[in-house]
């Protein structure tokens, strides 16, 4: 495709070196750009959000009780207010991905194809639209479970909708849902899409379908208490679709061993010593002889890991901390894994006897996390001592996905919210507004509220108020 010479673009930043034009290039001005270049940058930062460890940006990991602060404990605490995170989040989701896939999308319905390309455009042009679109629900289905009602139907059209209205997330989410299904049957493997630009799958159609099927399956599962029988349907059509059979599918962004490339954690942790292990998860896993705990984990004090109470600050060499991998730069981001695709498969036989065994699926999903951490030799003996328990499936599944999902942390808070397993308990310093509870939403930004405040208003209004109890509309337990 020829490069296309913009009249807008948000956010675009170029993931590649720099050369000298890029250097003396005015970053505020607007230069010759490909979708394929847009798909680049929007998978970039769409992955650094779900992988960054940042106070300022993702403290699921915090939230979650995996790590702990060293000396700042404001977002251990539950304020998130100070560094402005949800303006943070909204911002990195709504311009940095979903606008930059969208002026890609643009870019797409606008090409005019050579003679040349005539013959083989139009499959590719499906192609790419379907992969842009399944970026987009898997972005959007992020914003609802963080937020709830979010701006949906005229989100991105800025210049018709400057002051988006908010949908309701319900319908949200029904609408990703019809959306993925649509995008799904639009693959096809006879066509290429974005080559060497798409960085998750270089783009092998197979893997996006199953990418596709999964990610339809996760929001299927998201929806197992509000709506069965959407669920179930979601759910029956994704596994005979062909979701994940093998880490080799999982949906990952590679990083780099140079600047400004690595692998997020990788800078955060290298660059500052804020970061301990949380008491929480390290005393279940020692309770569980769980020998995850070395990779997870490093620096056993006087033999033992140890983790600090959450909340409270703790001297970083009194601590164990981050394991090795989040000091390897080139440490992929994970945005969808076999893992996690697994467990849901056990969830959904747990809970409606559909794709098999729960126990032989529960001991599946937890044999691949063992196997993503390099400890196969372990999960034999670890499963037996903590096999699958039908009385209380939630808790079974729930405890272990959240172990499992240690590097998925966002990933991890929806198991949490919708499992209530494990039952996590908010430090005593909480901040007042998180009720004694961990969160289970995040306010809405408050740039919002001095923008489009009627807008934002009443959303607040609609989800019950605009606070971290607020409980998202999946979320009935």
């Amino acid at each position: 495709m020829k490069k296309y010479i913009l009249t807008s673009l948000v956010a675009m930043l170029f993931v590649g070196c720099q050369t000298a034009d890029d250097v003396n290039s005015d970053p505020h001005a607007t230069y010759e750009t490909t979708p394929e270049a847009l798909i680049t940058y929007a998978q970039k930062e769409l992955s650094d959000y779900m992988t960054t460890p940042s106070v300022n940006e993702n403290n699921f990991r915090l939230t979650m009780q995996y790590w702990q602060e060293t000396i700042y404990v404001n977002e251990s605490n539950y304020d998130f207010t100070n560094r402005n995170v949800s303006n943070n989040v909204w911002i990195d989701n709504y311009v940095n991905v979903l606008k930059n896939l969208d002026q890609a999308k643009r870019i797409i319905n606008a090409y005019v194809p050579t003679f040349q390309e005539a013959a083989t455009w139009p499959g590719i042009k499906q192609n790419q639209l379907a992969v842009i679109d399944i970026m987009q629900v898997y972005t959007f289905q992020i914003l609802v479970d963080t937020y709830g009602d979010i701006p949906y139907t005229q989100a991105l059209d800025i210049d018709k909708y400057p002051l988006p209205k908010y949908d309701k997330a319900s319908d949200i989410y029904t609408s990703l849902i019809d959306r993925l299904k649509t995008d799904i049957t639009n693959l096809s493997e006879d066509s290429d899409a974005f080559g060497s630009g798409d960085v998750f799958y270089k783009g092998d159609i197979s893997k996006w379908e199953k990418f596709g099927n999964s990610l339809l399956l996760k929001l299927g599962m998201s929806l197992a208490d509000v709506n069965p029988t959407l669920a179930q349907a979601t759910v029956n059509q994704a596994i005979s679709g062909g979701v994940m059979n093998a880490s080799g599918d999982d949906c990952k962004f590679q990083y780099l061993d140079s600047s400004p490339n690595e692998n997020p954690v990788y800078q955060e942790v290298t660059s500052r010593n804020d970061f301990i292990a949380g008491k929480t998860l390290v005393d279940y896993m020692k309770s569980t002889n769980d020998t995850r705990i070395s990779v997870y984990y490093r620096g056993p004090i006087g033999g033992q890991y140890i983790g600090q109470i959450i909340g409270a600050p703790g001297a970083f060499g009194s601590f164990s901390k981050p394991g090795t991998f989040t000091r390897d730069a080139t440490t992929p981001g994970i945005l969808l894994s076999y893992t996690e695709v697994a467990f849901y498969l056990a969830e959904a036989a747990a809970r409606w006897g559909i794709g098999g065994s729960p126990s032989a699926l529960y001991t599946t999903a937890v044999t691949s996390s063992f196997s993503d951490w390099g400890k196969d030799a372990d999960a034999a003996a670890y499963l037996a001592a903590h096999p699958y328990d039908a009385s209380n499936w939630k808790k079974s599944i729930g405890e272990q996905a959240w172990v499992a999902m240690y590097n998925q942390a966002v990933t991890s808070w929806n198991f949490y919210r919708r499992l209530d397993y494990p039952q996590l308990v908010a430090p005593t310093t909480a901040i007042p507004n998180a009720g004694g509870k961990v969160p289970v939403r995040l306010q809405y930004p408050p740039a919002e509220a001095t923008t489009n405040g009627s807008n934002s208003a009443a959303a607040s209004a609609a989800i019950g108020g605009d606070k971290l109890t607020t409980k998202i509309f999946w979320d009935v337990n």
